[in-house]
């Protein structure tokens, strides 16, 4: 177990989606994050991503703040591995995402044929060992991977070593989830962690459901979600991040600077 000061804490772009790739990194730096997300990607049709094509003047720009800052980017997000998924669509955002040092890609699985995903999965994992990355599953009650159990079986069944599964403590509750069934998850599997927190009940409907993780999302501690558990169940290396979407007037970097003193409280204790 870490010591809680030497936590590194990492910062999810969905934390402050409206800030572009270049500001969250400057942000990250003067709040003290260890890492940024980078939402590459639609999350779904109509969210909010930004494209930094490599060669580019954004892409450029982007590895000139990285370096400013001496800050890293952890991941790149979010892609749906639905029934029309192609995976070697992937590999622009791949090569970008490579260029500017990200260690994973974060995925949710939504094809309801199982072998097909299975096998998309296991694809997927090896177009991203190629630029050195690795692909964390990540469940969602409103999608065909609902639990943390079934995000691992199918990393299981898709066998690649650069496989893992990410734990984000709403959708692990609103799953049915719990701190025993992160603890239960094959060593090696759980690479990454995104913290928040919420109400113990659990939304009455998926659209409600939905609309609590996309914009309903408390501080760490401001909630009822088992954290402190949740924290102590993770392996040592697990990589941190704060994904709690900013909603109201407060400034992003009040945001990040109030999530990351809860987190920072949540790990002392």
């Amino acid at each position: 177990m870490h010591a809680s000061h030497d936590w590194p804490l990492g910062l999810a772009h969905f934390t402050c989606i409206g800030v572009p790739p270049v500001d969250l990194v400057r942000l990250a730096g003067r709040t003290g994050c260890a890492s940024v997300g980078l939402r590459l990607y639609p999350a779904f049709p109509g969210a909010p991503f930004y494209a930094l094509p490599p060669g580019s003047d954004a892409f450029r720009e982007m590895r000139r703040a990285l370096a400013d800052e001496g800050m890293r980017v952890y991941d790149i997000e979010f892609v749906t591995l639905g029934e029309d998924f192609v995976p070697a669509s992937l590999a622009g955002i791949l090569e970008a995402a490579a260029g500017l040092g990200a260690r994973r890609l974060s995925v949710c699985g939504d094809d309801p044929d199982r072998p097909r995903l299975v096998a998309r999965f296991a694809e997927l994992c090896d177009l991203a060992a190629g630029f050195g990355m690795g692909v964390d599953l990540e469940c969602m009650a409103w999608r065909q991977v609902a639990s943390l159990p079934d995000a691992v079986r199918v990393v299981e069944a898709a066998g690649r070593p650069n496989g893992g599964v990410l734990v984000d403590a709403l959708h692990l509750s609103r799953t049915g989830g719990s701190p025993d069934d992160v603890r239960a998850v094959p060593p090696g599997l759980v690479r990454h962690a995104q913290l928040c927190d919420a109400p113990a009940q659990v939304p009455g409907s998926t659209a409600a459901i939905i609309q609590e993780a996309r914009a309903g999302r408390l501080s760490p501690g401001d909630g009822a979600l088992p954290l402190a558990a949740l924290v102590a169940a993770l392996p040592p290396r697990a990589v941190l991040s704060i994904e709690v979407p900013i909603t109201g007037t407060v400034s992003p970097e009040a945001h990040i600077q109030a999530n990351l003193a809860a987190a920072r409280r949540l790990l002392a204790d």
